[in-house]
């Protein structure tokens, strides 16, 4: 039966002439994906909130666990593997990835040479000159 001869009713059944081996999100995986989030979001807020480290190792960390949620969000929510698209979805994955970390290693090199080289002098500092 070629594709002309379908009738529209027909044409819909089953989803015909579609590719349906991509991935399809169950219960289970968006569950999992909504703990994920929730872990990975209430570890930094604890870690911020209750001051336990100092704030070097508390910023890498929570950048660390946003770095992961991205993965989380891209693998549980928008269902992005290696076998979706013929790869391309990982590919785009990869290229997400390297324009955060390049974005966040940025943001924290500029403000610290911001916090470094450009905080206001202190009246005593003033003073002296």
């Amino acid at each position: 039966m070629s594709a002309d001869t379908l009738t529209p009713a027909a044409a819909h059944d089953d989803h015909a002439g579609h590719d349906d081996t991509g991935p399809h999100g169950t219960l289970r995986g968006y569950l999992i994906g909504f703990v994920l989030s929730v872990v990975l979001t209430a570890i930094p807020f604890a870690l911020v909130m209750s001051g336990y480290l100092d704030p070097t190792s508390t910023a890498i960390i929570v950048l660390g666990m946003a770095l992961v949620q991205i993965v989380v969000h891209m693998v549980f929510f928008l269902h992005m593997t290696t076998r979706a698209e013929g790869g391309w979805s990982f590919l785009a994955l990869m290229f997400t990835l390297v324009v955060v970390i390049v974005t966040l290693a940025g943001s924290i090199w500029v403000m610290y040479h911001m916090n470094a080289n450009m905080m206001p002098m202190s009246p005593a500092a003033m003073s002296q000159q």
